[in-house]
């Protein structure tokens, strides 16, 4: 993709706010697009659960089969065929993805980084479905996410994470998040259109 526009990739781990990053990107003129939304539909398509475990599961089998960039590649291909200028795409777990969406000239990733505890609470009071479990498991899906006893093809947050071009400190209030966003908008000449 030309430097038509910008893409701006998230990274991070469950409940750090990327979520949040997303939406308020996207009420700046921006388009989702997310890794995770491939996986859940590989789940429906054949079956799958829907509990975490099951979804990092689906995740890590498409990586294999397809090499581990391969659901960035669905993205960036879908992107690239799309005239919109300007793209949040949310999802991204393996340092494989980062490379596969650096083929996009304007592609800079954003890493949204949070205190485990803040993480746990904010998981806690969210209420999705793949949340309703207890402590341990949250924190051993964290773990897993992180990349701990994950192949390299898997789930690999902490590497992703220090491939970033910016981080966004989400410990705070919603309203500082904003500024956050808008600062590194400003950093990449991307703001408000």
């Amino acid at each position: 993709m030309a430097a038509r526009g910008r893409c701006i990739g998230l990274t991070g781990r469950m409940g750090s706010g990327k979520g949040e990053v997303a939406r308020l990107l996207e009420r700046r003129g921006f388009r989702y697009a997310s890794l995770s939304d491939i996986v859940r539909a590989e789940a429906a398509r054949n079956g799958g659960g829907t509990r975490r475990d099951d979804m990092q599961d689906i995740g890590n089998r498409l990586r294999a089969e397809g090499g581990a960039g391969v659901l960035a590649r669905r993205v960036r291909e879908a992107i690239e065929a799309d005239p919109w200028p300007r793209w949040v795409i949310d999802g991204i777990r393996n340092p494989a993805e980062v490379l596969e969406l650096r083929q996009m000239e304007s592609f800079r990733l954003v890493a949204v980084a949070c205190a485990l505890e803040t993480i746990l609470e904010r998981m806690r009071r969210r209420g999705r479905a793949t949340d309703a479990v207890s402590e341990a498991e949250l924190r051993v899906a964290l773990e897993r996410e992180w990349g701990r006893g994950e192949p390299a093809g898997g789930q690999q947050v902490g590497p992703t994470m220090a491939m970033a071009d910016f981080t966004i400190d989400n410990n705070g209030a919603l309203a500082g998040l904003e500024s956050r966003v808008d600062e590194v908008l400003a950093a990449l000449g991307a703001g408000h259109e």
